[in-house]
Parts: structure tokens; C-alpha cells; sequence
């Protein structure tokens, strides 16, 4: 048990766990390292400046070492708001043994919305396989008792393939609207991080041997970006909002050399439940961009996509029935 009060660190390959012991709290908050793909949410998010990017490593266009993320516990609160924003679930927070989020419970931050429905009278049971093996996460399995597919929901990083593999059968809301674009002709020759590290097959390489991007899947996490070689360059202005009755100022970087950028990942807006909160609008300044008037693409076109479809290993099963 760590000493009354102050923050202790344990870090192995797999985790990163900080723990404090407070009179009657005890604060247990833990990172799965294998889960995390040193995305850009976590240290956007983080109002202290508490969570660190650390590089991943690339050799001859490979990445053979995925970035990850650090916790600098002088300036770590445990306050919960990336256990919130994580888009990968890797991070998890107990107090007293039971799970519990800070921010969340004095409705400092909301809860986010975000679903995966399954729809058994749209599916063909004949892709109950294509559509197991192609959740990234392992989260869909089939009930056989109920005759049915599962979702473990808590899970979920709503990447939509299972909408795609199952020809409409599941319904995914994402948390964040958005876009992300590749220029392939911006790349550096021969690189292919951003497809080692995206959680979502959003970019992969196709049968050819080409970086491709089907965007339909991003989950606008942002890792291409911190992975890519090609580097952001910033300016800084100083904006402020109000917090509890208080002006309070923060500095906004802003990308200016978005067009020298081979991939670019935009969040325009996130559902959530109301709240009122200056940590949360905070938080959506450093993240969003303020294109809230853009609409994400929508599930119908997504469908007959053929790209997307090709994107998914073993697709043939389902482009044989188109």
C-alpha cells in the first residue's frame, strides 16, 4: 500500500499503475499498455499536463517499437478525465475497490455517447465467423444459448467494422465526428507506421502492397498522426473561457503546416450528455476542431462501399453475395 497521500508509480511492460491512499479513499488508477497506442487524446485531454508521448521507434518504414505514454505523478490528480477520453479503453480507475470516476461524479465531465446495437433480423448467420474474426478488439462473440451475436459493450472502440462485415446488421455510434485524409504523396518513401499502429485498420496495406486508407473505420484517435514521421508544426494564440465564475487563460496550438502533413485526422464534435463544466470546455478547445457544422459520413453510403469491405480480411465471403 503506497504512503498516505502521495501518489506511487509501478510501471512494467504491460501497465502502468498509480495508486494513493488517502484517510478513507484509495485511488487505484491503471493504464494496460498493451491496449494503448500512444494516441493524442490522453495528453490533449489531461488538464495538468500529466500524461507524456513517448515515440515509438521505426526501422525502414516499420514501426518496431509503438509509442506509448508516460504519468509524471508530481502532476497526475487522478481526476479521472482520461479514463473518460480514452478511445482504446486502456485506462480503468477504482477508488475503494470499486469503479468510480471523479470527474463524472461531481459532473465535471460528462459521460460520452457511444453505442453498438445488433439488429438479429437483418443478419445473416452464414458471416457470423467474418464478423468475429474481424472485431479488432474481440468484443462481439455469439450467444448460443439465445442464438444471437454479443457485444461486451464496455469494450467496444466503435470502429464500425462490424457494421461493415455484417452488411448492416450492427449500428455503431462513435463519440467523435470527424474526417481523416491521406496524401500518400507526402509520405516518406517506403513508411508505413501509420498502418502498424492504427487500432482500426482505417489505414492498412492492401493486396498490393499500398498504404490505403478506409476512413470509414477512424475512430479520429489521432496515433497516425503522433506516429508519422512528418512532423506538425505550431502557432500559439491565448484564448480564455469560464470556469465557476472565474476567466481563466490557456494557450491553443495551432497546426501550420497542415499541407506538408501526409495524414491529418479532424474532430469536429463529440456526443455527450449535458454538462457544464470549464475542465470539459477546456478539454474540447484542445481536441475539436471548429468545424461543428461538418456531417461524418453516414452508415448507408458507408455500406456500399466496396473499399471498406476489401479492407476486411476474408472479405470475399461477403463480396461473393453482392
Amino acid at each position: 500500500m503506497s504512503a498516505r497521500g502521495l501518489t506511487q508509480k509501478t510501471r512494467t511492460e504491460h501497465e502502468i499503475v498509480l495508486e494513493r491512499s488517502m484517510v478513507t479513499r484509495h485511488y487505484v488508477m491503471r493504464w494496460n499498455l498493451d491496449f494503448c497506442v500512444g494516441c493524442e487524446i490522453g495528453p490533449l485531454a489531461c488538464p495538468k499536463g500529466a500524461v507524456i508521448h513517448q515515440d515509438g521507434e521505426i526501422v525502414d518504414g516499420r514501426l518496431i517499437k509503438k509509442p506509448t505514454i508516460d504519468i509524471d505523478t508530481e502532476k497526475c490528480v487522478l481526476c479521472g478525465i482520461c479514463e473518460v477520453m480514452c478511445p482504446k479503453h486502456a485506462i480503468s480507475m477504482t477508488i475503494n475497490d470499486k469503479r468510480e470516476n471523479p470527474v463524472l461524479e461531481h459532473g465535471a465531465f460528462p459521460e460520452l455517447i457511444q453505442s453498438t446495437q445488433f439488429d438479429k433480423d437483418k443478419f445473416d448467420f452464414d458471416l457470423k465467423d467474418f464478423v468475429i474474426d474481424n472485431c479488432p478488439t474481440q468484443v462481439i462473440s455469439y450467444d448460443e444459448d439465445e442464438e444471437t451475436m454479443v457485444v461486451n459493450d464496455p469494450h467496444c472502440i466503435r470502429c464500425r467494422q462490424c457494421e461493415i462485415a455484417s452488411d448492416g446488421a450492427f449500428t455503431v455510434r462513435q463519440p467523435w465526428q470527424g474526417k481523416v485524409e491521406l496524401y500518400r504523396n507526402r509520405c516518406v518513401e517506403g513508411c508505413t507506421a501509420c498502418a502498424d499502429i492504427c487500432p482500426t485498420r482505417a489505414l492498412h496495406i492492401n493486396d498490393d502492397g499500398e498504404l490505403v486508407l478506409a476512413d470509414y473505420y477512424c475512430i479520429k484517435c489521432g496515433a497516425c498522426m503522433q506516429v508519422c514521421p512528418v512532423k506538425r508544426e505550431y502557432d500559439e494564440s491565448e484564448y480564455t473561457y469560464q470556469s465557476y465564475g472565474v476567466e481563466v487563460k490557456r494557450q491553443h496550438k495551432t497546426v501550420n503546416n497542415q499541407e506538408a502533413l501526409p495524414i491529418w485526422v479532424e474532430r469536429w464534435r463529440i456526443g455527450h450528455e449535458p454538462v457544464e463544466s470549464g475542465s470539459w470546455t477546456d478539454a474540447l478547445r484542445k481536441l475539436a476542431d471548429d468545424k461543428a457544422s461538418m456531417i461524418e459520413l453516414d452508415k448507408k453510403r458507408a455500406l456500399k462501399r466496396r473499399d471498406l469491405l476489401k479492407a476486411l480480411p476474408g472479405s470475399r465471403i461477403l463480396l461473393n453475395k453482392k
